[in-house]
């Protein structure tokens, strides 16, 4: 009788910058039978991942020698150059046919300019591929990336991340992914802020806004953010998600972009003054659910 087992290619993965994100991407790596080398700021919350088999390593450099990929998951571009540039960091063992694939989310001018510098110093592809579907998605392995980058690099990193991404487009060189990033945190700054709104406006109208996800499924107002997050927010339910700190920063980065265009975005302006405040307030770290907390008096925002 044939086996119908898939045989999956298996590949020598870094992975440095552990957090939410990152732990989701490696366990997905390990649940798909990749060998992992592990870097981060913390050693010590490598242990449940070293357990099942990964290696912690003690620098960027460590992590990544030998790999056939090596994945940057982190805050900012001035975290990146450090773990791929600074004393320890990747650019000391990277050598091709290995990609480096950065799925922080920075700017797009940042990744142009930090891909060239690797290109000039070592001859190795950088692949821009922030992603979308948070930590859950990650873990089944149907993240949304958009890739920046050389063609051939993109579809090389291809065989890795399909094990990550459910949706993988290649969006143009690179920066092009990141740039696209940018565009789904607008719909999704706005998206969270506008199911807020939502939420609490069934309640003060007296609707059980437990069931507006059900109620509007299949509507022109459907979408991810209505089924994920109108049944957290009406239950004052806050499970890791994402730090509005974080969300406020990709805001910022809209900004940055927009004014560099000369283009104005009146309604990402407005959604940004919410978060603004809500981290003024002391929440950068509250998860994005917790913007009901705006109308709870958390935040000064006017009417």
């Amino acid at each position: 009788m044939a086996s119908t087992e898939i045989h999956r290619q298996t590949f020598r993965v870094a992975v440095i910058g552990v957090g939410m994100m990152g732990t989701a991407i490696a366990q997905r790596f390990i649940d798909c039978g990749h060998q992992l080398s592990l870097h981060t700021r913390s050693l010590e919350k490598l242990r449940p991942l070293v357990d099942q088999g990964a290696r912690a390593a003690a620098s960027p450099a460590d992590a990544a020698r030998g790999c056939d990929f090596v994945i940057t998951c982190v805050n900012s571009a001035d975290i990146v150059r450090s773990v791929v540039f600074g004393g320890g960091g990747v650019a000391e063992v990277i050598a091709p046919p290995a990609v480096l694939i950065d799925m922080s989310s920075i700017d797009p001018a940042s990744t142009r300019q930090l891909a060239q510098e690797l290109r000039g110093r070592c001859k190795v592809a950088w692949v821009d591929a922030p992603l979308s579907g948070g930590a859950a998605k990650a873990a089944k392995g149907q993240l949304t990336v958009m890739a920046g980058g050389d063609a051939d690099a993109v579809a090389h990193a291809h065989a890795l991340m399909q094990d990550l991404c459910a949706n993988y487009t290649h969006m143009g060189p690179s920066g092009a992914g990141q740039t696209t990033k940018l565009v789904n945190q607008v719909l999704c700054a706005l998206g969270f802020q506008a199911m807020a709104e939502a939420v609490r406006l069934a309640e003060m109208g007296g609707v059980d806004a437990g069931r507006l996800a059900d109620a509007l499924r299949g509507g022109r107002a459907d979408s991810n953010i209505l089924q994920e997050f109108a049944p957290q927010m009406a239950a004052r339910h806050y499970p890791p998600t994402g730090a509005l700190s974080l969300v406020l920063k990709d805001v910022d980065g809209v900004q940055a972009l927009a004014r560099s265009a000369g283009l104005a975005l009146p309604l990402t302006t407005a959604a940004r003054q919410v978060y603004a405040s809500l981290v003024d307030g002391g929440l950068g770290t509250a998860q994005v659910a917790e913007l009901m907390r705006q109308f709870d008096g958390a935040a000064r925002i006017p009417l």
